[in-house]
């Protein structure tokens, strides 16, 4: 992402996101599903309630039916199964900003 000159922070955990966004709110967040700890389906549930104005991306490895019903519940404005294509990632990243 910022080879395509796009600000981006990396978080090991969910947990460790949900605390970044007390004090600073990006525009969107792409979101893995599969993560240790709180999944991406948790995080997507908080950021529903807590965070609605953060658009979400999100991506996955293991991609499903239920999986993807599930993830669109909430209304993330991308589903990307993996392997995906950069540029597709890039359009949706292009996408949140012109939404923020």
């Amino acid at each position: 992402m910022r080879l395509a000159g796009i600000k981006a922070k990396a978080f090991a955990t969910g947990a460790e996101f949900l605390d970044f966004i007390l004090t600073c709110r990006p525009y969107c967040v792409v979101l893995d599903l599969h993560m240790p700890g709180m999944t991406g389906f948790d995080v997507q549930a908080r950021l529903a309630q807590d965070a609605p104005e953060i658009l979400v991306i999100i991506i996955t490895g293991q991609d499903s039916f239920d999986t993807h019903a599930r993830a669109m519940l909430t209304g993330p404005i991308a589903y990307l199964p993996k392997p995906m294509n950069d540029q597709l990632l890039l359009d949706a990243i292009a996408l949140a900003a012109r939404q923020s």
